[in-house]
C-alpha cells in the first residue's frame, strides 16, 4: 500500500500525532462551567422568558387604594399644597360611595319621550350613596353637550332623568345609568378637590 507524503514525512503518524492536539482542547473547554452570571442569567431566561433583573411591580392591587395614592403623589409633588386642610378620608369616602353605586345599586331603565329615566335603588348605605352620587353628578353634568340631568332623591335612592338631543338617543340607551354617570373626564379632577379639604359639587 502506498503511503502519502507531505514535505517528507508520511501522512497517517502525522494525523496520528495532530488530532489528539486539536481534540483535547476542545473537550477541555466543553467540560469548563459557565460562569455563575451566566448560568444565571440564561436559567432566568429559559424561565420566564424575561431579563433576570425585572422591574419592579407597578399594580397596588386595588383601584380605590390606587387612586388614593395617584392623589396622594400629586399632593406631595406640589409646594402649595396647604396640609392643614388635606382630607384624603373624605376622598375614601367618596370612593366608596362610588363602589356602592356601580357595583351594589339597582337600576330600572324608562324610555321618556327625548331620553331615559332611571330608577337607582338600594338597600341601607347604598341608597344613601346612590343619593349623594346621583345628585352630585346631575348638577355637574347638567347641559354639558346639550344634555339636561335631573335628579330627585327618593326614600330608596334617586331617579335620573337624562334628556339628549335626537341623534344622542341611541347613545343615550347604550350607555345606560352607569355610562351617564361616567359620562365627562371630571371625576379625576373632583377627587383632587376632595383631597384638598374643597367641595366640587354645587
Amino acid at each position: 500500500m502506498r503511503t502519502a507524503f507531505l514535505i517528507g514525512i508520511p501522512m497517517r503518524p502525522f494525523l496520528v500525532v495532530l488530532l489528539p492536539a486539536l481534540v483535547l482542547p476542545l473537550a477541555a473547554s466543553a467540560e469548563e462551567p459557565a460562569p455563575m452570571g451566566h448560568v444565571h442569567s440564561m436559567s432566568g431566561h429559559a424561565m420566564h422568558g424575561m431579563p433576570a433583573a425585572a422591574a419592579a411591580p407597578r399594580e397596588p392591587g386595588q383601584g380605590a387604594f390606587a387612586a388614593i395614592q395617584e392623589i396622594e403623589e400629586i399632593l406631595e409633588a406640589d409646594p402649595s399644597t396647604d396640609w392643614s386642610k388635606v382630607d384624603l378620608e373624605a376622598l375614601r369616602r367618596h370612593l366608596i360611595d362610588m363602589n356602592r353605586v356601580t357595583l351594589e345599586a339597582e337600576v330600572k331603565n324608562e324610555a321618556i319621550d327625548g331620553g331615559m329615566r332611571f330608577v337607582v335603588t338600594g338597600v341601607g348605605p347604598v341608597a344613601d350613596s346612590i343619593r349623594r352620587m346621583v345628585v352630585a353628578h346631575a348638577a355637574t353634568m347638567n347641559g354639558v353637550g346639550g344634555w339636561t340631568f335631573e335628579a330627585a332623591r327618593t326614600e330608596a335612592g334617586a331617579v335620573l332623568t337624562v334628556r339628549v338631543p335626537p341623534q344622542d338617543l341611541a347613545k343615550l340607551r347604550g350607555l345606560g345609568f352607569i355610562g351617564a354617570m361616567t359620562r365627562g373626564m371630571h371625576h379625576q379632577e373632583h377627587h383632587l378637590t376632595i383631597a384638598r379639604g374643597g367641595h366640587p359639587h354645587p
